[in-house]
């Protein structure tokens, strides 16, 4: 063979086979070992030796790694057929047994003994008719030993004395086997020996069955019948029957249980729990002395287990669970099967792993349980809206803190004020993740959290609906249609809808979801759990921005309804058109500056929400700044993105000239100043404000006019506006002019201000 068919072989090993295969050539049944590494290894150098040695050993370890998935998929058959074996080698040793008789027999026949007595009789009438003959004379020193065994058999048995009659047996059997090598019985004399201790043996193995099955038999006194059967060489039966007899002892106690434990669920569950895992315990270290660890035992071992646990759960799901969770008493459901959870852990020291088998069951009920708590949250807060009076308030007497042992900030040092749903709904979804959290082994944090997000999207909608909005808004609101919702009526109520909202979203509810986090109880512990506490971190973190983005509907809600307000007059009509802007050139004597009274009464509007939110956001300034630039932001878009004001000023029949120009420079000059003055400016309102004025401008050039020769400078922009901040705010002192300082709509006269004016003019 050459260097290049080596190489050749080395890349056939290498080949995509797959496993099936790669394995064909060792399934082969005339496969030969050392012919196979001969014909690899012949021309070979040592690296491709190696290479071979290496594809050998992960060979070995797929084919390993397809047995142990091979009897994971076909377990159920593994047991079976683990069992049939066991059965099967008890009778190869019962016809052993039996030939070794028949063969003893045929030797006799050859001897001349007695023919045709041997084949007329039964193995009882050869046994009683050779014992009379041996009665009537002629015994010899080992026939009449013989008698006395058989008598001792019979009273043996008669008195239940199982390991002497064992002993008997034993010697009985070591007996006949010399007597078969050194011919010193007769014929006749060994097949009744062998008959009789056959005999002896199937009466033995039913009186010990028998015993086994006692519901009185327990302890020593069943692992020793136990161990009596198997050492009978009924192994199989004698395993089935000590589990059996686990069985009919547990399940003659369950009638009494549920009488004197009816009343009282968690008390039926712990008596309960602690005699069916007690009673697993007990059997497991039965099995473990009389068997060992052989395969075939623990495997029906395991199987039992898992029966008698499904059973045990069934019990205590019709008498305990199954009201408990459609009722939505989690608690109550949580309590059982965390106690449940204990008892069965403690088996795993005896290396039973049942929690799996729990888990499956306990999962759908716990999970009902949960849904129909959720239900139950959002079915009272629902009631509980319709009589809110919005306004903000502490817990009640009761009720519970935000934190009262952790630190966290100074913003969330104080008990937080909700209006009396929100606290409520607060303390409900608290209560509920505190009873879901000793469930963490179900995995239930997940759908737990989403059952939050769920009935706290349905509060939001509440919420939502509680704002004066129109009819369209109410119908689009998923789940809430039919419900009856006290309206806010005044800012500061509507205001305390988005307090409720951003505090049980940034705040009450994550800090609530924290105990869902496995926290490390011991040192030992903490690696681990620690790393299991960071891995369920983002999805909280996911979790607190869905949250938020529900807030989010609420604010922009607010803001739209606060907006459409302010453009839209109750006609239909707009406060906010272009008429305003190009009417101003049709005026003989110039304006008095002053900016229109639709941007007034915004600004008066959020100067008013701006002090009422300091006082209700203590803490969460930054949520306030963000609803006043959204707020802010949906007026001034809705004016930048309005086709028919854009029109009118420039395409109309009278389009934009330099007056109203300078009217609208004027306005979003005062919004971007009182705006950037309240810290609410965002960069995006900004350019939409310089987009509006660039627009405006290029509408006045394209009329024939240069804007920029008409405009004055920036500065009296500036100060027009300011001087609007102070005299609506109520800080503006001119001397003796006189005015209505109240009035939103109050112009500044041409005395107060005529050097602004006349720079105005220039």
């Amino acid at each position: 063979m050459s260097r290049t068919s080596s190489i050749g072989d080395s890349a056939e090993l290498e080949g995509n086979l797959t496993l099936s295969d790669r394995l064909k050539v060792f399934k082969n049944s005339h496969f030969d070992p050392n012919a196979f590494v001969t014909s690899k290894c012949q021309t070979m150098n040592e690296k491709e030796i190696r290479h071979l040695c290496s594809y050998l050993v992960d060979l070995k370890k797929a084919s390993a790694e397809e047995m142990r998935k091979s009897v994971y998929a076909n377990y159920a058959a593994f047991i079976r057929t683990s069992r049939e074996i066991s059965d099967l080698e008890g009778q190869l040793i019962s016809m052993r047994n039996f030939l070794s008789t028949q063969a003893a027999l045929v030797h006799g026949l050859s001897e001349h003994a007695r023919i045709d007595s041997l084949w007329a009789a039964s193995e009882d009438s050869i046994v009683d008719d050779h014992l009379s003959n041996l009665d009537e004379g002629e015994l010899s020193e080992s026939e009449d030993w013989l008698i006395e065994l058989l008598d001792n058999f019979e009273v043996l048995l008669a008195e239940r004395r199982v390991e002497e009659a064992m002993q008997a047996l034993e010697k009985g059997e070591e007996l006949a086997t010399e007597s078969r090598k050194k011919h010193s019985f007769s014929p006749t004399a060994l097949v009744t020996l062998e008959t009789a201790i056959r005999n002896q043996r199937q009466k033995l193995a039913y009186q010990l069955a028998e015993a086994i099955s006692q519901p009185s038999t327990r302890g020593l006194e069943l692992r020793s019948a136990v161990l009596a059967l198997k050492n009978l060489g009924d192994a199989p039966c004698a395993h089935t029957l000590l589990l059996n007899s686990h069985h009919q002892k547990l399940k003659s106690s369950l009638p009494s249980l549920r009488s004197s434990n009816s009343s009282c669920g968690r008390a039926y569950t712990v008596a309960l729990s602690q005699i069916v895992f007690s009673t697993i315990a007990q059997a497991a270290s039965d099995s473990l002395a009389v068997y060992g660890e052989e395969p075939a035992y623990t495997s029906e071992l395991v199987t039992w287990a898992v029966r008698e646990t499904e059973a045990f759960a069934f019990l205590l799901k019709r008498h305990v669970l199954a009201l408990s969770a459609a009722s939505g008493g989690l608690r109550v459901v949580a309590e059982c099967i965390h106690i449940c959870m204990g008892h069965c852990s403690l088996l795993e020291a005896r290396g039973l792993s049942l929690a799996p088998v729990l888990l499956r069951l306990f999962k759908p009920i716990i999970e009902q349980a949960v849904n129909a708590n959720l239900k139950k949250i959002e079915e009272i807060s629902a009631a509980l809206v319709a009589a809110d009076d919005w306004l903000l308030i502490y817990p009640p007497a009761g009720g519970r803190p935000f934190s009262s042992s952790a630190s966290l900030g100074s913003a969330m040092a104080s008990q937080p004020k909700l209006s009396s749903s929100a606290n409520r709904f607060n303390s409900m979804i608290q209560d509920f993740l505190e009873d879901v959290g000793p469930l963490e082994s179900l995995q239930l944090d997940g759908s737990a959290l989403e059952g939050v997000m769920r009935v706290f999207n349905s509060y939001v909608n509440l919420l939502m609906r509680a704002l004066p909005s129109s009819s369209e808004t109410e119908e689009s609101l998923e789940g809430s249609g039919s419900k009856i919702v006290r309206i806010a009526e005044t800012e500061s109520q509507q205001l305390a809808l988005l307090a409720n909202a951003s505090l049980l979203a940034d705040d009450l509810l994550p800090y609530a979801a924290m105990k869902l986090l496995p926290l490390p109880p011991r040192m030992d512990e903490q690696p681990k759990r620690s790393s299991e506490r960071q891995s369920r971190l983002p999805e909280q973190r996911e979790w607190k921005k869905k949250l938020q983005r529900s807030v989010d509907r609420l604010r922009d809600s607010f803001c739209r309804q606060h907006a459409l307000d302010l453009i839209f007059t109750e006609n239909g009509d707009t406060h906010l058109n272009a008429y305003i802007y190009t009417s101003l050139d049709d005026n003989v004597e110039e304006p008095e500056w002053f900016p229109s009274p639709i941007l007034q009464e915004l600004f008066m509007k959020l100067t008013r929400m701006a002090s009422i939110a300091t006082d209700m956001f203590i803490g969460r300034e930054r949520f306030a700044t963000v609803l006043l630039m959204r707020l802010t932001e949906t007026v001034i878009l809705w004016l930048s993105d309005d086709q028919t004001f854009w029109e009118e000023i420039e395409e109309g029949p009278k389009p934009l000239g330099p007056l109203g120009l300078q009217q609208l420079y004027l306005d979003m000059e005062f919004v971007l100043l009182f705006s950037s003055q309240g810290r609410y400016l965002s960069r995006n309102l900004h350019q939409v404000i310089k987009n509006i004025i660039a627009r405006a401008i290029d509408a006045v050039a394209a009329s024939g006019v240069d804007p920029y020769s008409t405009l004055p400078e920036d500065d009296w922009f500036a100060e027009v506006a300011q001087i609007a901040i102070k005299m609506l705010t109520g800080k503006a002192n001119f001397g003796n002019v006189e005015r209505d300082a109240t009035s939103p709509t109050a112009s500044v006269s041409a005395k107060s201000v005529s050097s602004i004016v006349s720079h105005g003019s220039n």
